[in-house]
């Protein structure tokens, strides 16, 4: 995956991908963390596993389970992970964010919010206005980011393709002469 970067900041998300598989702790997660990577955040999932409760048990319940499985997992781990992400930090000049998976829903733990210039003709803001007076958004930066996720959950496919585009992009890159 593109990290966004061209030059002496570039770092393949494969390398970053391998070192947190080599520096993670075993047990931490029941499967592979998913570890992304851009221009200025590194984000760390990994899956915590099935519920104790059971299927058959209330979605309030579950909901409940997931929420202190997730709390658990994050005091406990507290100390690595900020060990983990001084180090990736220092390594891949990117801040480090954390947060699991259980029961298919995601809970995360720290995020970065980076602020990002927009020009937005007047017809643009006013879709942002509509969506703050309807109390959908708190502002317009909160109305952004949800056409933001709103896009990229409808249009996941289309994005897949673009981001798989930008992989070959990156290997035919990797492949030519170096500077």
């Amino acid at each position: 995956m593109s990290t966004g970067k061209h030059g002496e900041d570039a770092v393949p998300g494969d390398e970053v991908r391998g070192w947190f598989a080599g520096r993670l702790p075993a047990g931490w997660f029941t499967g592979a963390p998913e570890v992304l990577v851009d221009r200025e955040e590194i984000t760390v999932v990994g899956p915590l596993g099935d519920l104790d409760l059971g299927a058959d048990a209330s979605p309030a319940a579950q909901a409940a389970e997931v929420d202190g499985r997730a709390r658990r997992f994050r005091e406990e781990t507290r100390d690595n992970r900020i060990e983990i992400a001084r180090e990736a930090e220092v390594k891949f000049s990117r801040k480090v964010s954390w947060g699991v998976i259980c029961a298919g829903r995601k809970v995360m733990f720290t995020t970065l919010t980076v602020p990002v210039m927009t020009r937005l003709r007047q017809s643009e803001r006013r879709v942002l206005d509509t969506l703050v007076d309807a109390g959908v958004a708190r502002s317009r930066s909160d109305a952004l980011a949800w056409c933001v996720r709103l896009v990229g959950e409808h249009e996941e496919s289309w994005l897949g393709q673009l981001r798989e585009a930008l992989r070959r992009v990156e290997a035919v890159r990797a492949e030519g002469p170096q500077t």
